[in-house]
């Protein structure tokens, strides 16, 4: 036996270009394209194996359809919160699943709640995926744009009309409608902004009364309603007791019909001032 020390005089390094010359049909090439939940980013690269000796690793392109492929399984895993999107882009699927859900219009309007979204990223989402190959680059993403491009000309513009984003009140302000409470927007307005209107406001081309929320000087709600005309009649001459107790500086006129709208917060050069 030669024991149990063996030493070595001669040697000489073993290069990768030596290996690949004396086993070149044993070697494999294979793409290796995965989401790694631990790092947040697609991984991509070309392995050459000798059995299970890595000879070399080289970063693949980020063009590829498997890498898009591998940024999708991401976003599912991560969700669509990983998305930036914006209020623009918040306000078209919130408007869009409205009407959709209270069979507001003939026409078909995409699905855009989360799960069909989830479903068919491929669809909407991967064509804006080029060169994303991790969780911080969809910060890149215009949102708006993408949600936009789900609609024609036409569905985007009877979005628009049927279920606007602001309406305008006698004063001539535009305050936002709020369409996540349910069957009815609600318009939150202050309620001397009101003064004259004489009908509900409607959304939907007449078919929706919105929720008013009546607020006072304080932006606190002093009413709910559906029925401005019956608020006028019924709960406004309780109301104005009470307010004119409260805030004794604000207009609260004797015919809340008759008066101007005002946007002032103090009565000074208001017209019909009935006190």
């Amino acid at each position: 036996g030669i024991g149990s020390e063996v030493k070595i005089f001669l040697a000489a390094p073993l290069t990768e270009k030596l290996i690949r010359l004396a086993f070149d049909e044993q070697l494999t090439e294979a793409d290796e394209v995965h989401w790694d939940e631990r790092e947040e980013s697609v991984i991509a690269r070309k392995i050459t194996r000798l059995g299970s000796l890595e000879l070399s690793v080289i970063p693949l392109s980020t063009s590829s359809e498997k890498i898009t492929t591998a940024m999708l399984d991401g976003i599912r895993l991560l969700g669509l919160d990983a998305l930036p999107w914006t209020k623009d882009a918040h306000s078209i699927r919130m408007r869009n699943e409205w009407l959709r859900a209270n069979n507001l219009t003939k026409s078909l309007l995409p699905n855009l709640s989360d799960d069909e979204l989830l479903e068919t990223l491929e669809d909407w989402l991967a064509p804006y995926l080029t060169g994303i190959t991790r969780r911080v680059h969809l910060q890149k993403l215009d949102m708006s744009m993408i949600v936009r491009a789900m609609f024609s000309f036409e569905r985007l513009r009877e979005l628009e009309l049927l279920a606007p984003t602001h309406l305008t009140v006698p004063t001539g302000s535009h305050i936002p409608l709020d369409y996540s409470s349910g069957e009815q927007p609600v318009l939150a307005v202050r309620l001397q902004e009101m003064f004259g209107e004489t009908d509900t406001p409607t959304v939907a081309g007449g078919k929706v009364k919105v929720l008013l929320h009546l607020l006072s000087p304080a932006h606190r709600p002093l009413a709910i309603t559906q029925d401005l005309p019956s608020f006028w009649k019924n709960a406004y001459p309780d109301v104005r007791k009470d307010m004119r107790g409260r805030y004794p500086k604000h207009y609260w006129p004797e015919n809340p019909l008759e008066a101007e709208p005002t946007r002032r917060t103090v009565k000074r050069n208001i017209p019909n001032d009935h006190r």
